[in-house]
């Protein structure tokens, strides 16, 4: 059946193969002789019980890996310490620890499952599990303790005291108060009769499922043991009877009385024993049966004919064999006639035969008994070829599971087989770990099972050789563990509602492969190597999806946008990047439709958060949200630039940022300028032209302070020539001099001798030197005040850099620093080569003073 879980099925019952290859026509060309030893299928199905067990409890326990600490088969004589207080799950098992003391588990308050098998365990302090009130799985089988322990554990669900060393099935007192137990499994091979008293404790607790028994033959069972315990819903017995079945006889009396649902017996019959009377008779009166199981046992042909009378006069729905050994010891095989009684049996499960005589089973008998089967599994079989008359005397058929055997497309498919008669209501076809291969022949074959549904094609050899043609009424498929690759989707038929492609080879999905499937309901990707899935899928319908164990680094919230009847996903074991690629989906996804977390989910990288639990990585929303950031952002850079802004006003930055522009720009014309002047030298670095009424300023600060820094000064009431024409020495003072300072203040527009030092310079500057001019603001000047004749001062005072003098001391020293790079370029040392044609340049321009 696909899409059906294995342990479901392992509940299921079945029919025997020789059953069918007795009433072919030719009996000799269907079937298979299998042979393998009783022993290892024992340990087979006790390995996959004990698996199936341990998978339960750690699903019940476990949700982070980091609770989980294996310590077994490390040669230890004790339990390790210390040990994390997160733990949840230990594993002790296969160790040498003879004892476990009171402080064997101090500080473990979140343990929920201890598993110590194999470790010669011989004794339990009574205050062993008084640190672990949380337990709820305690698995100690396989040890050698001689008497089943006292156990106050009010929370423990699942407890396993199987084989060991004890020699009673007396449960102690204290089992009573094991209120939520569900689970208990006891068994010794020491153990050999079960008292009327033993089991009195489990009286009114919900116990759910009774394992007992070692393996080995009971010598004795006091009837009505088991009938005290009132809510048994399932029991297993793993315990053999010979010669005196009438203890068994007692024993299913008993578990009437508990309204028992479901009876599982292994290694009912030994090899050697031959078995008299009619030990399941009772089977008939139990009105709550519904489902037996007979594992791993010894069957004959008499006692199979005396086992199916009673079980087709009982009230059984489902039958099921588990690796039985059969072998024929009456001289016509099995016989067994036509009743006349309705049988309620509607599934039947075979999985594994065994028998060792040369030659096929003989068997005689009528299947229209079994009409109204609907389930019908041949699991482990060989067989490879359909029984096909048998299947058509099967016409309520639903479910045929065939898988594990050695079928192919010629072997189920074979011409004298009509699939449309033969299967008139089938359902799901189960053809699961067989020799299949050609997808194309397949799905053509399909369109003549015209009533299938749902078909499983997983662990098989299947290949893409050809166009495939599907029937509308298939809508469900499995090609699981089949290597197909990307290409997988062109084969598919748009109407299937359910796919399983697990480890089939994929390693991209896109939108335009699973557009091709408006119904898909469910999608198994698992175990590929899918790296992304694309943020615009678009599957409407999908109610699951598994995309479990790839190579997907982060969930974004745009890929769940276009599946919006979500119900279930699965997708751990994937390779998770803790970042805000994560965040979305640690944060904001609804985790209870997500069906392994948080147990599967690890962080990958970054390295220094390898390992950690993705339920633990917890981002804040402000580190991942982009838009938050620049709204917290924004108002933070505002107010740092305000409060920057005031502070600088404040420290007068505006005068200290104009300075540091002049400063620059000196510096940054300095070398163009001395370019420009290679060839000429001066007298003076500079001529200072100011007004007579600001001379106490230029001679206690502006003089002292340059000449002082070994500035050379041209000041016209010290170093004009006396008995020359005041004109000719402007003139002669200017072209001397490498730059022309003007002190500027409101006694400088006024003077008139002013206004003609400023026409010499500028004119001087306009024909040989750029920028020679520097401008000291004395005082403000308002530019209404100027005179006529100073309209061109004005036009300077824009366009050329000004320093204005301070009156705080500090920023007089920046002052300073500014006017002297500005001279500091001068050799005062070398004569005026040039000035002279400069000179005659301009007396010309010189006009009479007003």
């Amino acid at each position: 059946m696909t899409f059906v879980d294995s342990h479901q099925l392992s509940e299921l019952l079945c029919l025997q193969l020789w059953m069918v290859s007795a009433i072919m026509p030719t009996k000799r060309n269907f079937g298979t002789k299998v042979s393998s030893l009783s022993g290892t299928v024992v340990i087979t199905c006790l390995l996959l019980a004990v698996a199936a067990k341990e998978d339960r409890g750690v699903k019940l326990c476990v949700t982070q890996r980091q609770g989980i600490k294996d310590f077994s088969s490390q040669n230890l004589t004790q339990v390790p310490s210390p040990i994390p207080e997160e733990t949840q799950y230990l594993d002790i098992s296969h160790n040498f620890i003879y004892r476990l003391n009171g402080s064997s588990f101090s500080g473990l308050l979140q343990l929920c499952f201890l598993k110590a098998t194999h470790c010669g365990l011989q004794e339990l302090s009574p205050s062993v599990f008084d640190h672990t009130p949380l337990l709820k799985v305690l698995n100690i089988s396989h040890n050698k303790l001689p008497f089943i322990p006292d156990l106050s554990l009010k929370h423990l669900r699942v407890l396993d005291l199987s084989n060991n060393v004890y020699s009673s099935y007396r449960v102690p007192e204290s089992f009573q108060d094991l209120t939520h137990l569900d689970l208990l499994s006891l068994g010794s091979p020491a153990a050999v009769s079960v008292g009327y008293n033993d089991f009195d404790p489990l009286m009114n607790i919900s116990l759910h499922h009774l394992i007992l028994g070692a393996g080995n033959l009971w010598r004795k069972y006091d009837s009505g043991s088991l009938a005290k315990i009132r809510y048994l819903q399932k029991f297993s017995l793993h315990t053999a009877f010979c010669e005196n079945f009438r203890q068994f006889e007692n024993l299913l009396v008993d578990l009437n009385q508990t309204q028992t649902k479901s009876l599982r017996f292994i290694t009912f019959v030994p090899d050697d024993c031959q078995v008299s009377g009619n030990p399941f008779k009772n089977l008939r009166t139990m009105t709550s049966i519904r489902s037996l199981t007979l594992e791993n046992t010894w069957i004959n042909s008499s006692f199979m004919e005396m086992f199916v009378k009673n079980v087709w006069l009982s009230p059984l729905y489902n039958l099921s064999f588990v690796n039985i050994t059969y072998n024929e010891d009456t001289p016509d095989g099995f016989q067994f006639p036509a009743i006349n009684h309705s049988v309620s049996l509607s599934s039947i499960t075979f999985r594994g035969i065994n028998h060792y005589q040369y030659r096929y089973p003989t068997i005689n008998m009528s299947f229209e008994v079994i009409s109204k089967l609907t389930y019908l599994k041949f699991s482990g079989t060989g067989m490879n070829i359909l029984p096909c008359k048998v299947m058509s005397v099967l016409p309520s058929l639903e479910t045929l599971d065939l898988s594990d055997n050695l079928l192919s497309e010629s072997g189920f498919w074979w011409p004298m087989c009509s699939h449309t008669s033969t299967f008139p209501k089938l359902q799901h076809l189960s053809l699961s770990k067989n020799r299949f291969s050609s997808l194309s022949f397949i799905s053509q074959k399909m369109k003549e099972m015209n009533t299938v549904a749902s078909l499983d094609l997983s662990f098989n050899s299947i290949i893409l050789d050809g166009a495939c043609s599907w029937p509308i009424q298939l809508t469900q498929l499995s090609l699981g563990n089949n290597n197909l690759g990307n290409e997988v989707f062109r084969y598919l038929s748009s109407h299937f509602e359910r796919l399983d492609l697990s480890k089939t080879g994929i390693t991209v999905i896109t939108q335009e492969d699973l557009s091709h499937f408006p119904k898909l309901t469910y999608l198994r990707l698992s175990s590929n190597s899918i790296q992304v899935i694309p943020a615009d899928l678009n599957i409407p319908a999908l109610t699951s999806l598994h995309v479990d164990q790839n190579a997907i680094t982060s969930l974004s919230k745009e890929v769940f946008a276009g599946l919006p009847r979500l119900k279930a996903l699965k997708a751990g074991n994937n390779p998770f990047f803790c970042s805000c690629e994560s965040y979305w989906f640690v944060t904001a996804f609804n985790k209870s439709l997500v069906l392994d977390w948080p147990l599967d989910y690890l962080c990958s990288s970054p390295p220094a958060l390898a390992g950690l639990s993705l339920s633990e990585y917890k981002p804040t929303k402000l580190s991942c949200e982009a838009w938050l950031q620049a709204a917290v952002a924004l108002p933070a850079v505002i107010t740092v630039s305000a409060c920057l802004a005031l502070l600088f006003y404040k420290c007068d930055g505006i005068w200290y940022t104009k300075m540091l522009w002049v400063w620059i720009r000196m510096k940054r014309r300095g070398k163009q300028r001395s370019n420009m002047l290679t060839n000429v030298s001066f007298f003076y670095h500079a001529f200072l032209s100011y007004s007579h009424q600001d001379s106490d300023w230029v001679d206690n600060q502006l003089v002292p302070s340059l000449e002082g820094a070994g500035f050379s000064l041209c000041v016209h009431e010290r170093d004009f020539v006396p008995g020359e024409w005041i004109i000719d020495n402007i003139i002669n003072c200017v072209e001397c001099s490498y730059k022309t300072l003007f002190v500027l203040s409101k006694h400088f527009v006024q003077s008139e001798w002013c206004n003609y030092e400023l026409f010499f310079a500028q004119h001087r500057a306009l024909s040989v030197q750029r920028d020679s001019l520097v401008f000291i603001l004395l005082e403000p000047i308002p530019a209404d005040s100027l005179p006529k004749r100073f309209l061109k001062l004005r036009s300077l005072l824009r366009q050329q850099t000004y320093l204005e003098w301070p009156k705080d001391e500090r920023k007089q020293r920046v002052f300073w620093v500014n006017l002297k790079s500005m001279l500091h370029v001068a050799d005062k040392s070398v004569v005026l080569k040039e000035v002279a044609l400069s000179l005659s340049d301009t007396i010309p321009l010189i006009t009479d003073p007003v």
